[in-house]
Order: C-alpha cells, then sequence, then structure tokens
C-alpha cells in the first residue's frame, strides 16, 4: 500500500486535466452542499427551535464556534487526514470499509465495523433526500423575503423545481456538470464579495475568530450554547462529500478548492452576516438576503437557487453511486442500472431516482419552510462523521500504525466535537430530527437483511450440493452432448448450479462446452484487465470461470467475455446459451433471521432486477430455470 502520506496516491483524476481545471470541477460537484449552508445557517441558529439572543457575545460565540468547526473537522480530519485513506483513489464510507476487510480480514470485531459502515450508508441516504429538500427551500425563500406576498408560491415552486430535476436525470448530466463549477465559482465570488463589504461597514467583528469567543460564550451561557450547536453544525453539512466524491476529482485538486476557493468565501460571508446582524437586528429574517443592496437581490435569488439545484443534483449523483457500490458489495438487490455516458461515472438508477423523488417532495410538503427541516438536517450529517471517526481509528492503528501518543489526542478532539455536535441534535429529534433517525433505521434494515439474508440462502444452497469433479465424472456418460457452449452462472465458485442439475434432470442434454462462470466482486473500485479472469479446467469439456469486477465498474459479461480464451476456444455469443437460477424463498423455521425478516426478504428477492438486465446477457440466449430454496 502506498503511503498514506504520498501526495500522489489517490489522485488519478489529475491526468485527466490539470489540478486547477480540477479544482474547478470539484467546487461545482464536491462542494453545493457546504456551499449553500449560509443560505440558512446563521437564520436557524439564532432564530431556530432554539432561539438565542442577539448581541455580541453569542454572535462572536456562534461565528468563532462555525470557523473552527469548518478548521478542525473539515480542514484536519476530512481534507488532511481522512482523504488520504482512499481504495485506489476512491472514498467513502463503503470504499473505506472495503480497503479496512482487505487490510484486517479475520479481527474480531470486523463485523462490528461492517455494522457501522452500513448505518453510515444508510444514514447518508437520509441525507440526500434532506439536502435538495432544504437546499431549494432555503434558496426559493428569498422570494418571500423580496416580495412578501409570494410567499404562497414558495411551496409550489420549490416543488416544481425539484420535479424538474430528477425527470432530467435519465438524460445524463455529463453536459450540465460542465457548468456546475462556473456557476459554483460565481456563486462563492458573490458570496464573499457581499460578505467583505458587510464586514469593512463593522470590521471589529473580525475578531471573532479567535476561539476564546466560542469558550467565553460556552463559560456564560452553557445551556444554550450547547442547544445552538445543533443549528451551528449546518456550517459543516456536506464534509462528508468531500470524501465521497474523491475519486472523481482526486485529493489535490479537493484540497486546493476547499483552502483557495470555499473555505475564504464561506468565512467572508458568516463574518458578513454577523456584522449586518450587530448593525440589524431585525436582518435575522433572511441575514444571507440581506447582505445584497436592493438593486442585486433578485440576482442574488437566481445565482443561490441555482447554486442549490446544483448542491442537490451532487446528492442525487451521490446516491447513485453508493447504491452502485452497495450492489456491488452485496448490501442492496440487483437494480437497473443506467450508464448515461462512456463515463463510468454518470450513471442512473430509476428506482433510487423515483425513489428520492417522492421522499424529497413529502418532505418539503410536510415541513414547508427550511427551518422547519433544518432540525431534521443535522442528525444525519453528525452521525454519519461520527461513525466516520471509528472507520479512521482503525484505519490509524491497524493500517497506517500511527503512534497512540499522536492518535489519541487526534481522535479525541475529533470525537468529542462530534458528539457534542450529535448530543446537541438529539434534542431536535421531536421537532423533525425523527425523520433522517425512521429512514436510516428502515434503510439499515434493508441492507442488512439483504446482506445476511443472501448469505443465509448460499449456505442452504450449498449444504446440498455435490463437488463439480464429480458431477463432470457421471454427467459425461449419461447425457447426450450437443453442439454448443452452456454458461451456468453461479453465486459461488464450488459445487454444481442449480440451473446445471435441473437442466440435466429435465432436458437429459450436455452442450459440448459447459462453463461454470462465477461473478467475483473485489473490495477494489477497479480491476486490472490482466486479473479479470482465472480458469479452472474440469476435464470432460467442463471449465470453472471466475470473472472479477471492481466495486465501481459495470459487470458487463458479454464484453468480459470477450477476452476470456482459456475455456478451450473463443466465445461466439451467437453460439452461446447462458442458463441462470431463479430462487423462489420459502421462509421456515431454521434458525438465522427472524420469520419477518425471511419474509421482507423475499419480498426483496422476488422484486430484485433480472440477472440477465444485471449482467448485460444477450435477450435471446438466457434460459431461467427455477428451483426453491429455505433459509
Amino acid at each position: 500500500m502506498p503511503a498514506p502520506g504520498d501526495p500522489h496516491h489517490g489522485s488519478h483524476g489529475q491526468h485527466h486535466g490539470g489540478v486547477v481545471a480540477l479544482a474547478v470541477g470539484a467546487i461545482g460537484v464536491v462542494f453545493g452542499d457546504i456551499g449553500t449552508s449560509p443560505l440558512y445557517a446563521m437564520r436557524d441558529t439564532f432564530a431556530g427551535h432554539h432561539t438565542l439572543p442577539l448581541d455580541q457575545l453569542h454572535l462572536f460565540g456562534i461565528i468563532s464556534l462555525m470557523f473552527w468547526s469548518m478548521m478542525i473537522i473539515v480542514t484536519v480530519k476530512y481534507v488532511s487526514i481522512i482523504m488520504r485513506a482512499d481504495n485506489k483513489g476512491e472514498g467513502g464510507s463503503l470504499a473505506l470499509l472495503a480497503l479496512i476487510n482487505q487490510h484486517a480480514p479475520g479481527k474480531t470485531w470486523s463485523a462490528g465495523i461492517v455494522l457501522l459502515g452500513v448505518f453510515a450508508t444508510a444514514l447518508f441516504y437520509g441525507d440526500s433526500m434532506i439536502t435538495p429538500a432544504v437546499s431549494v427551500l432555503g434558496a426559493i425563500e428569498g422570494v418571500a423575503v423580496y416580495n412578501p406576498a409570494m410567499e404562497k408560491w414558495v411551496v409550489p415552486l420549490v416543488v416544481g423545481i425539484l420535479v424538474f430535476l430528477f425527470m432530467i436525470q435519465s438524460r445524463g448530466t455529463a453536459k450540465v456538470a460542465r457548468l456546475f463549477g462556473p456557476v459554483m465559482l460565481v456563486y462563492f465570488a458573490v458570496i464573499a464579495t457581499l460578505g467583505v463589504i458587510s464586514i469593512m461597514q463593522t470590521p471589529e467583528v473580525m475578531g471573532a475568530l479567535s476561539p476564546h469567543h466560542a469558550v467565553r460564550m460556552f463559560m456564560a451561557d452553557p445551556f444554550r450554547g450547547f442547544l445552538a450547536m445543533g443549528s451551528a453544525v449546518l456550517a459543516v453539512t456536506g464534509a462528508e462529500a468531500l470524501y465521497a466524491d474523491m475519486g472523481h476529482f482526486g485529493r489535490s485538486p479537493i484540497r486546493v478548492s476547499w483552502l483557495f476557493a470555499v473555505l475564504p468565501a464561506l468565512v467572508c460571508n458568516y463574518l458578513g452576516q454577523a456584522a449586518l446582524l450587530s448593525r440589524d437586528p431585525a436582518a435575522l429574517a433572511s441575514p444571507f438576503y440581506f447582505l445584497a443592496p436592493d438593486w442585486f437581490q433578485w440576482p442574488l435569488l437566481i445565482i443561490a437557487s441555482a447554486a442549490a439545484v446544483i448542491a442537490s443534483q451532487a446528492v442525487i449523483t451521490g446516491a447513485f453511486s453508493v447504491t452502485q457500490q452497495a450492489i456491488q458489495l452485496g448490501f442492496i438487490p440487483r437494480m437497473s442500472i443506467k450508464y448515461t455516458s462512456v463515463n463510468a461515472g454518470q450513471i442512473y438508477i430509476p428506482v433510487i431516482n423515483t425513489a428520492l423523488m417522492i421522499a424529497v417532495i413529502l418532505l418539503v410538503l410536510m415541513f414547508q419552510k427550511s427551518s422547519n427541516l433544518t432540525a431534521a438536517y443535522g442528525i444525519a450529517v453528525t452521525g454519519a462523521m461520527a461513525i466516520d471517526n471509528v472507520l479512521l481509528a482503525v484505519v490509524l492503528f491497524t493500517m497506517w500504525k500511527w503512534k497512540p501518543w499522536f492518535s489519541w489526542p487526534l481522535l479525541g478532539l475529533f470525537f468529542a466535537l462530534d458528539a457534542a455536535y450529535l448530543a446537541a441534535n438529539f434534542t431536535k429529534i421531536p421537532d423533525g430530527g425523527w425523520v433522517p433517525l425512521a429512514m436510516g433505521l428502515v434503510i439499515f434494515t434493508l441492507l442488512t437483511t439483504w446482506s445476511r439474508g443472501r448469505a443465509l440462502m448460499r449456505q442452504s444452497m450449498a449444504e446440498s450440493t455435490i463437488p463439480m469433479e464429480v458431477f463432470a465424472k457421471s454427467a459425461h456418460s449419461s447425457a447426450t452432448r450437443v453442439p454448443g457452449t452452456a454458461i451456468f452462472m453461479a453465486s459461488t465458485a464450488s459445487g454444481v448450479p442449480s440451473a446445471l442439475l435441473h437442466n440435466i434432470k429435465h432436458n437429459k442434454v450436455l452442450h459440448e462446452r459447459v462453463v461454470i462462470l462465477t461473478i467475483a466482486i473485489q473490495d477494489v473500485p477497479y480491476v486490472d484487465p490482466e486479473e479479470r479472469c482465472s480458469m479452472k479446467d474440469m476435464g470432460q469439456g467442463f471449465y470453472r470461470l471466475t470473472l472479477r469486477f471492481g466495486f465501481l465498474e459495470e459487470t458487463d459479461v458479454p464484453s468480459a467475455l470477450t477476452s476470456a480464451t482459456m475455456c478451450g476456444g473463443p466465445f461466439e455469443m451467437m453460439k452461446t446459451s447462458f442458463f441462470l437460477s431463479r430462487q423462489t424463498l420459502i421462509a421456515s423455521s431454521k434458525p438465522g433471521m427472524a420469520i419477518w425478516r425471511e419474509k421482507l426478504f423475499a419480498w426483496m428477492l422476488r422484486n430484485a432486477a433480472s440477472a440477465m438486465e444485471f449482467f448485460r446477457l444477450p435477450t435471446n440466449r438466457v434460459v431461467e430455470l427455477g428451483s426453491q430454496v429455505e433459509i
């Protein structure tokens, strides 16, 4: 493994363009979520569910808290440390989980780590539902700020924008994405400029960056300061996106974007809002929009709305990518995945798109205002950040072997800050914080049920199978051989597939060449072409072939077979038949899973996309044979 400090490791995207060009692209895709936080973070900290007095003590204290949270959580934790823990350039909870499994197999705590990684993924889906709703609501509410008579049109406008956004996903976002970077650059330049203009009118606000103001606020007003953390955390929402999207841009461009563009713009804008509120407490209704002079208010609304849509797009795209990883790693049933461009990262998953659209629109209709939704926002984010700390601790001690005298204080700081933010957000559970927790619990149950069910089903099928070597010898003499190639898909690399047993039982024929094909998903994003195929010749015209794919690769079996010539010659699709097993699950009282989970797994199995579609098999060359399995 390359050294974690190697500046080139994990930055493979830099080969496709200069760091500056990639940094501009990263600004458009990676920083949309954290970049739109100024729309609502300051307002909800002081006028949210737990109000704070608008005096210098609390204004300076909150600015200090936000600034140092961005420095510790985003700059130090994510940008400087966690982004070094990449899986061949890819980031995110599942990629990190796969990396840990590679380097720490068989550990007694590995099952718990897997569950934590899966729960972080479940929380990410909750975040994917809330982010579009709160970002677009926060931007469009500017209409009511400038023209109160238009307040009744805010929710219909938001719903219309969101429906349009989800409807265009099937067309791919490659062309639109090229505009994201420049638009977000304009947005960050605008909010920084507005902030600087306000700071120049009240320059003493710059002193709020000193950490002693946060300490002073907590000492003078500890209870309300603690409650305010539930809203102040909005300033760092989206930090995990820096790590999750690392594979698209590389580590260095994201660092450059954050340190030289995004962070300065956010700090200037938050300071500008604080300066405005110190001069005019009435601006608390919308300190972001009231920073702009009258003549610039409508242009700011348009720019902010564009930024909110871009932030939503980034999260939707992230949900597609995470789903693909989860499918390949065995946590989600197979789903239809559409590739919208030659770029492997440009995918569209209809089921996820529809589910997200329904969930986001329901959230908008339920909560009506962004200030109501922000109560639901923080728990998913802080929960995921706290889990990332645990995964980071495993990496520091088992993979990087960092010295305890350095690691423990650093981890202690991260755990203390994230735990405080998470505890503060728990106070918002009655006001909407229950939404991401409920979503996360439901999704976690689905993911773990599918993973456990698949393991039990494979175990049950393995118990009744016979060795392939024994079968090959007996079947050769008892069945008629016919011309052509038969490929039998098998989920495990041992035993006889049920489809092969059923075929010889009912049809009493065997093809001249019989290939038992297993698809193996590796704990790496991409597999080297020379490692794609491995074969074992079992004699009598029987072969066992394994095709390996990374968890970010398209499992295009016909394409992969074109390079597999070791099984007695090349494969000709028009002379090849694919035999698939379709299992029907029968719930039983066997120990393993509760009956209700077995029924849930059976429902998921029935609704999973067919192997024919998922593996890109030619539709006119596929035969499906059914069997029943008890777990």
